[in-house]
């Protein structure tokens, strides 16, 4: 017993250690986080989306993003603007521009950094590198440390050897693209950690539950159940795809323990109530703003006997609603989106105009909120991958064994198939049902992905991975742990892993300066002009 308490110990200074390099590694990038043109700290529009509401929520008290955006730099810059924006009426009847990125993790970063600006007196658009950076640190370190100490620990409990068990941990603090997103505010690292930490609650309560089967009545506090449900929901509000996986946590919980359901149910409903509510507070819509990309309600069908725009049908429609008053005047200009035109009255009222299957002008409410002035999203102004690939296999392969691939950035993750194959038949039926779990949200959040229409393939933007799959990191490098055991019998498997580990690393090192970049791969690709323009 003595034996096995020092192993234990000696496990967690050495776990320990590899945490506090991996956390000092990215606290000096934090540290020294600059934009190209060196005037602020955020390396990207993503970024400076998120950052435009932090700013606004706690120097304007409000989600509008008008006067963020319309700050002036050196050169005539406009540092903190962003294409990650939406454009549509506030509470005062007035057009504003909002952050299109769920404004739940914002606002609880605004909460950051309105200790940071209340103790310290630093405004971010004053000190838009200092600031900025404290704040990122005081965000983004426990959210790493978190996902660091949740997936080794689970890992711990799985493994059986030291040197699968080493191996691992290793591949989670430097073998994965988390790292180099600690360095910029995003939605990936915060669904990674919350995905780490219910995972290990899952199963922290299996062995706990288990032990209570062979004498110990252990009964789990409903507190941590409380928690696994608030962590899971976040995960869910942070990366929409991962509700698959929500489902199935609450199926796996209540699966091990039923006393868990209340709780855990419990806490999907407060991250939910948080998540609509401050959607609400922000856009007056219960809708996130990618849910705004088309027409509103129908107002009215006009005879399809006029080849012409009628202006003054249109005119008397909206003023016989009322939702105009009869001195304003309409403006009928085509819009950017084939097929329709856009009705504006001389106090900015919008309205949108299309043609109906049998050939009636149908007039709507207008509710496209990603076109406004100079957008970024409308046809004709995007490039590059946001172009989105026309070809489904094409981009199947890309994003798994191709530029943008799982596989090919992560070699580690070549594993994963096996290693799901052996979790089915590994180890006590709770598990079983866990990988199982593992494997149908992962085949679905891929089929998800696949099946999104052309403006939605693009790989995630420009991104050093496929990086909506990142939450997915703790879930994959757990499903390696039972591989590796066996792996570890033999020495020619050691090093096959060891080469994988070496490249997957190497994949990482390449982002560390920004994850904002497209990888390496496609660069290298690029390069050779395989990638066509």
């Amino acid at each position: 017993m003595h034996k096995d308490t020092q192993e234990r110990k000696k496990r967690r200074t050495a776990y320990l250690l590899l945490i506090l390099v991996g956390l000092g590694i990215s606290a000096g990038r934090i540290a020294t986080v600059t934009s190209r043109e060196g005037d602020t700290a955020f390396l990207s529009a993503n970024d400076r989306s998120r950052w435009c509401t932090v700013a606004a929520l706690v120097e304007d008290r409000t989600y509008e993003i008008d006067r963020q955006i319309a700050i002036k730099g050196g050169k005539n810059r406009t540092p903190w603007n962003t294409i990650d924006k939406v454009r549509h009426r506030g509470d005062d009847g007035k057009l504003h521009y909002y952050s299109s990125k769920p404004p739940l993790f914002p606002t609880l970063v605004a909460g950051v950094y309105f200790l940071v600006n209340s103790l310290l007196g630093l405004s971010m658009t004053e000190y838009p590198i200092y600031a900025t950076r404290i704040v990122l640190a005081l965000v983004n370190l426990p959210l790493l440390a978190l996902f660091y100490f949740c997936t080794i620990g689970s890992i711990d409990r799985v493994c059986g050897n030291a040197w699968a068990r080493q191996s691992l941990a290793l591949s989670v603090v430097f073998g994965t693209m988390l790292l180099p997103f600690s360095m910029t505010l995003n939605n990936h690292l915060v669904a990674a950690a919350f995905t780490a930490l219910t995972m290990w609650i899952y199963l922290f309560a299996c062995e706990k539950l288990d032990d209570s089967v062979t004498g110990d009545s252990t009964v789990m506090p409903a507190g941590l159940y409380l928690f696994a449900g608030i962590s899971a929901a976040f995960t869910a509000a942070n990366e929409l795809p991962a509700l698959s996986m929500m489902v199935l946590w609450f199926v796996l919980f209540v699966w091990i323990d039923t006393r868990s359901l209340l709780p855990f149910a419990a806490g999907l409903i407060i991250v939910a109530a948080g998540f609509f509510g401050t959607n609400y507070a922000a856009h007056g819509s219960l809708r996130p703003p990618y849910a705004h990309r088309g027409n509103g309600d129908l107002i009215a069908e006009i005879d399809a006997s006029l080849d012409t725009v009628p202006t003054d049908l249109i005119h008397r429609e909206i003023v016989q609603r009322n939702l105009i008053q009869p001195s304003q005047q309409i403006t009928v200009k085509p819009s950017d989106e084939k097929g329709r035109w856009s009705v504006r009255s001389d106090d900015d009222q919008l309205f949108s105009l299309t043609r109906t299957a049998t050939g009636n002008w149908a007039l709507h409410f207008w509710d496209d909120w990603y076109e406004y002035p100079n957008s970024y999203w409308q046809d004709g102004r995007r490039k590059g991958v946001d172009l989105g690939e026309p070809s489904r296999i094409v981009y199947f392969l890309n994003m798994t064994i191709g530029h943008h691939g799982i596989f090919s950035l992560t070699p580690i993750f070549l594993l994963l198939p096996i290693g799901l194959v052996k979790g089915l038949s590994f180890g006590p039926h709770d598990y079983r049902r866990f990988t199982l779990a593992v494997l149908i949200a992962s085949v679905v959040c891929l089929l998800f992905y696949l099946a999104r229409p052309l403006i939605d393939r693009n790989y995630g933007g420009v991104s050093c991975c496929f990086r909506w799959v990142l939450w997915f990191t703790p879930l994959w490098l757990q499903m390696l742990a039972p591989i590796l055991d066996e792996y570890s019998e033999k020495t020619q498997r050691r090093g096959l892993f060891h080469a994988m580990l070496a490249l997957s690393v190497f994949s990482m090192s390449t982002a560390l300066q920004s994850p904002w970049q497209s990888p390496w791969i496609y660069q290298f690709w690029s390069f050779l002009g395989w990638l066509g323009g």
